[in-house]
């Protein structure tokens, strides 16, 4: 499984250049372009829905996780030698697909491994996010460069000998996984399968109508995608709330768990700005050369996560030695947005300093490192979170559930990429860096009811 660790929704840092760069990519209007990305790594997320009911009810984890990177490796080949936006498409469907196959239940699966000891599942899944980090610092190192040098296919290409490699890892190793993770949890009965055959086939038709008749088009892709994650949210935040295989306690926790939901979904449309307003900010007022060579746009990117993993060991650590003293995980939350927040600050001095000048390129990486940082008190907390209080029936949806926030983030940065494109670049700035600093706040001011709720019925 170490392998697979390193993934991350693959794909980003490729996607936005391959769709606006002229001559080896696409050439697509910003605003489309940006639309499309977040639609697409919203799309990651949402996917993963699907992929923890299946891993609950039909497919084991272990097996959900195999068959997932087989499908994500497929995606990969077909970037690799497909050409044109049909190419572009069917991959990062295979991608969409893969992904929420093997997600959820991979999370699920170090859930599995860190059960025992609660103190330290927050350790644990820190570390388990800097793996993650590290597959997101190391991939555009190594296929930015390619496509900087040789072009996208290239790049495509490298991720798929990456995904190849990790592949047969996991294929050798998969035997030495917990029995949890070989056992599906709440078998769906033989007699309703034929009615779940026949719901795939009639969205996949509905998906296909949509885009045939122009209802469904690149430009309203972001639109569509951040109402289906609210919509797939709110369908889980009432089955799980309204079931009777759900107890007292259990219920209290999921209510608990909406607010902290929310916050994370803002947090990461900030994040996952990187790829949106960011990378068009970075093309179009960034110098990239150095003297005859062009640094490329995905290694700015890669510094996001870099320092995520850079940081995480000294947080990991923090949280180890103040043991019941660290702060709760709302608290934690609370600093994450606060800072991402103090980070789009920054960026709006830079731009008040720097008018209509080109911004240096120190200043794009410096805000990266505050931005990247925020990340370790927000994302391994809300892994954490959902494998520890998830209703005993529904704890691999609850972590589909949790990764909801990312397809919601996603899909958000691509409506704010989309804003990015309309507004000046101050104004811009000023209302996410407010917003970012005041829901962390608000946060951490409601610490001690929300915490309260989430506590219901857990030993710690």
């Amino acid at each position: 499984m170490g392998a697979l660790l390193l993934l991350r929704p693959p794909g980003h840092p490729l996607v936005l250049p391959a769709l606006r760069t002229r001559g080896r990519g696409l050439a697509l209007d910003p605003a489309v372009a940006s639309g499309i990305v977040g639609a697409y790594g919203g799309a990651v997320y949402l996917s993963q829905i699907l992929g923890a009911w299946l891993g609950d009810r039909l497919v084991s984890p272990r097996d959900m996780v195999l068959y997932g990177a087989v499908v994500i490796t497929a995606g990969h080949l077909v970037l690799a030698f497909a050409p044109g936006l049909a190419g572009l498409g069917t991959g990062l469907v295979c991608i969409v697909l893969g992904t929420g196959a093997l997600k959820t239940n991979i999370t699920s699966i170090v859930g599995f491994v860190l059960d025992g000891d609660e103190r330290y599942r927050d350790v644990g899944f820190s570390y388990f996010y800097m793996a993650i980090n590290i597959g997101a610092v190391v991939g555009p190192l190594t296929t930015g460069l390619a496509q900087n040098e040789l072009g996208f296919h290239y790049g495509f290409g490298l991720a798929a000998i990456g995904m190849c490699a990790a592949l047969i890892q996991y294929a050798a190793s998969m035997k030495q996984l917990p029995e949890r993770a070989r056992t599906v949890n709440n078998p769906l009965p033989a007699n309703r399968r034929p009615l779940l055959a026949l719901a795939f086939l009639a969205s996949s038709a509905a998906i296909g109508a949509a885009v045939t008749t122009g209802l469904l088009h690149a430009e309203n892709l972001s639109t569509v995608v951040t109402f289906a994650s609210l919509a797939a949210a709110a369908a889980y935040f009432l089955t799980m709330t309204r079931t009777s295989a759900v107890s007292r306690d259990e219920r209290r926790r999921i209510l608990g768990y909406l607010p902290l939901f929310l916050a994370s979904g803002v947090y990461f449309g900030f994040l996952f700005q990187k790829f949106t307003a960011i990378s068009i900010l970075i093309t179009e007022r960034i110098d990239l050369t150095i003297g005859d060579w062009k640094f490329p746009v995905a290694w700015i990117t890669t510094v996001s996560p870099l320092a995520a993993v850079l940081v995480t060991p000294l947080i990991a650590r923090t949280w180890n030695r103040l043991g019941e003293r660290q702060p709760g995980t709302v608290a934690k939350v609370g600093i994450g947005l606060a800072q991402i927040g103090c980070a789009y600050l920054f960026l709006l001095v830079i731009a008040e300093a720097t008018g209509e000048a080109d911004i240096p390129l120190f200043l794009i990486l410096l805000f990266m490192v505050l931005a990247g940082s925020s990340e370790v008190f927000v994302g391994p907390m809300g892994l954490s979170l959902a494998t520890r209080i998830g209703p005993e029936k529904f704890r691999s949806q609850m972590v589909g559930l949790n990764f909801l926030t990312l397809a919601l983030g996603s899909s958000l940065a691509g409506l704010l990429g989309q804003l990015f494109t309309k507004i000046g670049n101050s104004a811009y700035f000023t209302v996410t860096a407010v917003c970012g600093i005041g829901i962390g706040l608000a946060l951490l001011a409601a610490r001690r009811p929300v915490g309260r709720l989430l506590e219901s019925g857990l030993e710690r």
